[in-house]
C-alpha cells in the first residue's frame, strides 16, 4: 500500500528543521539546535501545517531575545543565502522560513513597524513574506502601501512580487485584506510591466481575484495597459488570459472580446457522446463538431451540470480548446472526461447530468447522460 502524501510532513521534517536550526546556530550566539530541534519535532505530531508554523515560531523565541530590536538583529542573521536572483520564476523560497515572518508580525507589528518591515524586506528575498505583511498593510494601511509603492521599483523580483502577491484580494491560505481595488491597482500599474514572470503571474492572479468583483475595471485597466506599451505584447497577452480566466469560464462577454473572441460567433455545434451512461469511476467519451462559413477564432469550454442529493444541480466549468473553426471544413474535437469516486473536494451522486458546450462563452449544444453507481 502506497503512503498518502503528506504536505505538513513533507515541508517540515527532522531535516528540514535541522537545517533552519543549524542557520540560527550559525547565525546567534549560544543558540542550540538541539534543544530547537527536538523540541519543534516532539509537538508536531498533534499539529496541522499552519499550526506546525507557529510552533517553529514559539520554539524560536524561547532562544532570542526579548527586546524586538535585537531579536530583529538576530533573525536577519540566521537568515540563509538570498534565492538566486538571476531567475525569473518558480522559486518560491522554503517554508521554514516562514518563522522570520511570523515574529516579525507578532514581536513588530505595534511597536517597531519600521524595523520589522525591514525583517519583512530581507526574508522575501528567501521566502515570499505575503502572509506576514498582510498583518502591516491592515494596521498601518497608508504606511505599508507608501513603501510598497518603492519596493515595487527594487532589484530584487521577489521583492517586487511581494507587493502583488500580498496585497491580493484573495490570497489562499492568507487572512483577508481591507484594501480597495483604488488602493491596489495603482501598484499593478507599476508592475505589470515587469521582465520577471514569478511577478507578471502575481499580477495576473491579483488582477484574477479583484475580477470577480469588479470585473469591469479589470477589463478597463488591461485595456490600459495595452494602450500604455510598456510591456511585451506576447507577454501581455499572457497575463490577460490568466487575469480573465475566471471571467472567462463565466462566459463574460467582454473578457471573450478582450481576448479576441467574439460571442456571437457564427457557428453550429453538435456533440456526440459515445454512451449516454457512465458509472462513477469510468470516463465519457465525446466528440464535438464545429462548423461556419467563415474561419473564426474559438475558445470552447465544455459544463456540466452534476445531480446533487437535494435535487439541485452543481454546475463546472472544464477548459477543451483554443483554436480555429476555418471554412472549408469542421474543427472535431475529442475529450474522455473521467468521473473520480472517493473525492473529498467535491462528491459525486448517481443522477441526471448534463454536458454543455460553450463557445467564446456561449451556450451551443448540450447532451444528456446519467452517471450511475
Amino acid at each position: 500500500m502506497v503512503d498518502k502524501f503528506s504536505l505538513k510532513d513533507h515541508l517540515f521534517n527532522a531535516d528540514t528543521v535541522g537545517r533552519l536550526a543549524a542557520e540560527f546556530a550559525a547565525g546567534v550566539p549560544d543558540f542550540d539546535p538541539d534543544r530547537f530541534a527536538a523540541q519543534v519535532l516532539s509537538g508536531f505530531a498533534e499539529r496541522e501545517l499552519m499550526a506546525r508554523m507557529e510552533w517553529m515560531a514559539d520554539c524560536l523565541e524561547e532562544q532570542l531575545a526579548d527586546d524586538f530590536e535585537a531579536m530583529a538583529d538576530q533573525l536577519e542573521a540566521a537568515l540563509p543565502a538570498q534565492l538566486d536572483p538571476s531567475n525569473a520564476d518558480d522559486d518560491f523560497g522554503h517554508f521554514i522560513h516562514c518563522v522570520h515572518g511570523i515574529l516579525a508580525a507578532r514581536h513588530g507589528l505595534e511597536a517597531h513597524r519600521v524595523r520589522a518591515m525591514g525583517v519583512l524586506y530581507q526574508a522575501t528575498q528567501r521566502f515570499s513574506m505575503e502572509f506576514y505583511i498582510r498583518h502591516f498593510l491592515n494596521r498601518w494601511p497608508e504606511q505599508t502601501l507608501a513603501e510598497m509603492a518603492v519596493w515595487a521599483m527594487d532589484d530584487n523580483y521577489h521583492v517586487r512580487r511581494l507587493v502583488s502577491e500580498g496585497t491580493r484580494p484573495r490570497l489562499p491560505w492568507a487572512q483577508n485584506v481591507g484594501l480597495t481595488p483604488e488602493q491596489t491597482l495603482p501598484l499593478l500599474d507599476m508592475l505589470h510591466s515587469d521582465q520577471a514572470r514569478f511577478v507578471t503571474r502575481s499580477v495576473a492572479n491579483h488582477l484574477n481575484d479583484l475580477s470577480k468583483v469588479v470585473p469591469d475595471a479589470v477589463l478597463a485597466r488591461l485595456a490600459q495597459w495595452e494602450g500604455a506599451g510598456r510591456q511585451d505584447a506576447k507577454e501581455l497577452n499572457w497575463i490577460k488570459r490568466h487575469a480573465l480566466r475566471t471571467l472567462i469560464k463565466q462566459g463574460h462577454a467582454g473578457a471573450m472580446e478582450a481576448l479576441g473572441y467574439a460571442a456571437d460567433v457564427p457557428v453550429v455545434a453538435q456533440i456526440v457522446l459515445a454512451d449516454n451512461s457512465v458509472t462513477i469511476g469510468d470516463a465519457l467519451a465525446f466528440e464535438i463538431k464545429l462548423t461556419s462559413d467563415m474561419a473564426v477564432p474559438v475558445l470552447v469550454d465544455y459544463r456540466i451540470e452534476f445531480a446533487r442529493p437535494s435535487g439541485k444541480s452543481a454546475q463546472k466549468v472544464f477548459k477543451l480548446k483554443v483554436g480555429q473553426v476555418k471554412a472549408d471544413g469542421p474543427l472535431i474535437l475529442k475529450k474522455s472526461h473521467k468521473f473520480k469516486g472517493g473525492m473529498s473536494t467535491f462528491a459525486l451522486h448517481a443522477g441526471a447530468h448534463v454536458i454543455t458546450v460553450q463557445v467564446n462563452g456561449r451556450d451551443v449544444a448540450n447532451a444528456d447522460f446519467a452517471l450511475t453507481d
